[in-house]
């Protein structure tokens, strides 16, 4: 197999990194968190021959959750994630998009759950599931330690981290999940996070004002 790889679509009015992770060699891969856009993402997909085989999900907002069952659809594979906490948030997806002004959303119903401590692969690139509540109850972080990679959604970003002001949010759960799920795992994780440019967890230790 080869090397684990990532090119990022940004989807929606909200600039969200709709992420497709993929393996070098055989162009399998998964697309993380189909926020809308899907005729954009497919068209991506095809443009490189990468055959999707699952949609992951960090949590149920409506930037990161709105066209997963379109895409579902489109593509014949299942939605996995996140956590189940994000039942609610998936099951209103419509009732998001109202407030945003966001048409063509339909709820979305994953065919699986996870928990934190699980694993969720595509080929043989193995990545580990964990719990960070805190912007989302149900949000998740998906790890791959031998890239020595992170996939953050919206629990932290460069320089900042994510909002905790709407259903289920929390400010000091956000920030215990990160100081002690995320940065634990070493300063050498680089990390694609839900929004604008990623970054490396050491980096974030070190220099965001929310940790430091």
């Amino acid at each position: 197999m080869g090397q684990l790889n990532a090119g990022i679509v940004p989807v929606t009015p909200f600039q969200q990194n709709c992420t497709i992770l993929f393996d070098t060699e055989d162009k399998t891969g998964v697309v993380v968190d189909p926020g809308g856009d899907v005729e954009t993402i497919l068209g991506v997909l095809k443009a490189h021959g990468i055959t999707a085989k699952a949609i992951w999900l960090t949590h149920g907002h409506i930037d990161h959750a709105g066209g997963a069952m379109e895409l579902k659809e489109a593509l014949g594979v299942d939605i996995i994630g996140p956590h189940e906490a994000d039942k609610p948030l998936l099951d209103n997806l419509v009732g998001q998009g109202q407030k945003f002004g966001m048409t063509g959303v339909r709820n979305c119903t994953p065919d699986r759950f996870l928990a934190d401590g699980e694993t969720v692969s595509f080929g043989n690139h193995v990545f580990q599931v964990l719990h960070c509540p805190g912007h989302a109850p149900g949000h998740v972080v998906f790890y791959n330690p031998e890239a020595k990679f992170a996939h953050v959604g919206d629990v932290l970003f460069r320089g900042s981290v994510g909002r905790t002001d709407l259903y289920g949010g929390d400010h000091d759960t956000l920030i215990r999940s990160i100081k002690e799920k995320l940065l634990p795992l070493g300063d050498d994780i680089g990390f694609i996070c839900g929004h604008g440019a990623g970054s490396r967890f050491g980096d974030e230790r070190r220099g965001n004002p929310y940790l430091v």
